[in-house]
C-alpha cells in the first residue's frame, strides 16, 4: 500500500549543511520525497545546529523507493538512516544484521519508548526486537463517503456488511457507482481483502501467515474473504472500469469527488489529497466512518488496517559517535516540538502526547476521528504488501488484482497464496 501520493522526480536531492561535523563523519538519511519532507528537513536543521556530527538529508522519489533502498543497502552507498514501512520492508535487512537493534535504547529511556502508540511502535518489531522508530503520521484505511449523496437518498452510513451491501443496491438502482476503486493499482484492491479478512477471521489469521506459516491462508476465513470480494465485484459494487482506474494518477480520487461513486476506502491520507486537489468536495461533501462489522464474523470491530506509520531505521555499519548521535536524532522524533510540526503539516502522529495537540490541526474533527480510531484499536494490522517480504508480497499483489479481474477464482487465489 503507498503512503501517499509520490512525486514526480528524476534523482536524489540533497539537502541540509555542513556545520560543525562535515566531512566523513556526517550522516546520510533518507526521506520519501513528498510534501512532508518540510518536517524532516526542519528537524535535520535543528539537530545540526545543537551536534557535532551533521546529518545530511536525501530525498527519495517515490516510484520504486523500495526498490532504491534495497539496491542501495546490498551495495557501497547505503544511508545510514532510512526512510520505511516496517515490517516486511526491512524483514529481509534483519535477517542479515544490516540494521542496529534499538530494542535495548527503548528499554534503558522508558519516556522514549512510551511516546509512541504501542500497535504503532510494535508495526517495526522483528521477532520481538524493535528496529524503527516511528517519524510520520498515522495512516488507517478509512472508508470515505459522499455526505451530499447519502443525504439525497436519506441513507446511513452502513454500520454492518449487511447495510453497506443495501447501499451498494441502493446506490446502483440510482445509476451511481456504489463504491469508488483503482483497481489499476493493486494495494487498492488489496485494502478490501484486508478488511474482510479482519472483520470475518479476526487479526490472528493474517498475524500467523505474517509469522511465516504459509498454512495459514488455508484458513476456511482467507477462502469467505475472498468469496466475498469476488462477490463485490460481480455484484458491480464498483461499477464497470475500475481495473483501468487507478489512485496514483488521482483519476478515481476526482471520480468520487465528481459524484459519480458514492463511497472510497483508502488511507486517511485521503482526506488530504481530496482537501488540495477537490477543495469544494472535500469542505461540503467529504465524510468518513469506520469499515463495517461483519455480523458472526471473529473479528474486533474496532481493529483497523493499513500503513501503521512510516519509519527511520539505522544501518548496522553505523557505529561509535555516529550511532551515539543517530540515537540522539531518534529521539528527537518523540519530542513535543516534531509532534506539533507532523500536527501542523495536516498528520496525526503516533505521539501518545498528540491528543492535547489535535486542536491545531488544520482539520481537527477528522484529526481526531483518525487518533481516536488508532488509539481505540486492539490492533493495527500492517498493509499486507508491507507487512510481507517483497519475494511474497509481489507475487500476492498479482494474484489479488487477477482475482478481482476474474482470472482466478477465490480457491485458486488461495492455493496460490499456499504456494508462496
Amino acid at each position: 500500500m503507498a503512503a501517499a501520493l509520490p512525486l514526480a522526480a528524476s534523482a536524489l536531492a540533497a539537502c541540509g549543511s555542513s556545520g560543525p561535523g562535515g566531512g566523513g563523519d556526517a550522516l546520510d538519511v533518507w526521506v520519501y520525497q513528498d510534501a512532508s519532507t518540510v518536517v524532516q528537513e526542519d528537524l535535520i536543521n535543528r539537530f545540526n545546529a545543537q551536534s557535532d556530527i551533521d546529518i545530511n538529508m536525501v530525498s527519495v522519489p517515490g516510484e520504486n523507493y523500495q526498490d532504491r533502498m534495497r539496491t542501495a543497502m546490498g551495495g557501497g552507498d547505503a544511508p545510514d538512516i532510512f526512510f520505511n514501512w516496517g515490517g516486511g520492508s526491512i524483514s529481509d535487512f534483519v535477517a542479515e544484521d544490516q540494521l542496529v537493534d534499538l530494542t535495548p535504547y527503548f528499554e534503558e529511556d522508558e519516556e522514549f519508548r512510551n511516546a509512541f502508540v504501542p500497535t504503532v511502535l510494535d508495526a517495526a518489531a522483528i521477532d520481538g526486537r524493535y528496529y524503527g522508530v516511528p517519524m510520520r503520521g498515522v495512516q488507517p484505511v478509512i472508508l470515505f463517503y459522499n455526505q451530499t449523496l447519502f443525504n439525497d437518498f436519506n441513507v446511513e452510513p452502513p454500520e454492518t456488511y449487511e447495510d453497506f451491501l443495501n447501499l451498494v443496491d441502493t446506490f446502483q438502482d440510482e445509476g451511481i457507482t456504489p463504491v469508488a476503486l483503482g483497481g489499476g493499482d493493486a494495494w487498492t484492491e488489496l485494502m478490501w481483502l484486508e478488511y474482510l479478512l479482519d472483520r470475518q477471521g479476526g487479526a490472528e489469521v493474517f498475524e500467523t501467515i505474517q509469522s511465516g506459516d504459509m498454512s495459514a491462508w488455508g484458513d476456511p476465513a482467507v477462502l469467505e474473504a475472498a468469496q466475498m470480494a469476488v462477490d463485490l465485484t460481480e455484484m458491480g459494487a464498483f461499477g464497470d472500469n475500475y481495473r483501468s482506474t487507478r489512485y496514483t494518477n488521482d483519476a478515481i480520487s476526482t471520480y468520487f469527488a465528481q459524484g459519480e461513486a458514492a463511497m472510497h476506502l483508502m488511507g486517511s491520507w485521503e482526506y488530504s489529497n481530496q482537501m488540495a486537489n477537490q477543495p469544494e468536495f472535500a469542505e461540503n461533501d467529504l465524510a468518513y466512518t469506520v469499515f463495517p462489522v461483519i455480523e458472526g464474523g471473529a473479528g474486533d470491530p474496532a481493529a483497523i488496517v493499513g500503513n501503521p506509520a512510516n519509519y527511520w531505521s539505522v544501518n548496522s555499519q553505523v557505529e561509535g559517535e555516529r550511532l551515539e548521535a543517530a540515537i540522539e536524532f531518534l529521539k528527537m522524533t518523540a519530542e513535543p516540538e516534531y509532534t506539533e510540526a507532523l500536527i501542523a503539516n495536516g498528520e496525526v502522529p503516533a505521539a501518545t502526547d498528540a491528543d492535547e495537540l489535535l486542536e491545531q490541526h488544520p482539520e481537527p474533527d477528522y484529526a481526531r476521528f483518525v487518533y481516536d480510531m488508532v488509539m481505540n484499536a486492539p490492533t493495527f494490522q500492517m498493509s499486507w504488501n508491507q507487512a510481507l517480504p517483497v519475494r511474497q508480497a509481489t507475487p500476492m499483489d498479482n494474484a489479488i488484482q487477477e482475482m478481482f479481474s476474474g482470472q482466478l477464482t477465490p480457491e485458486e487465489f488461495v492455493a496460490e497464496m499456499q504456494d508462496l
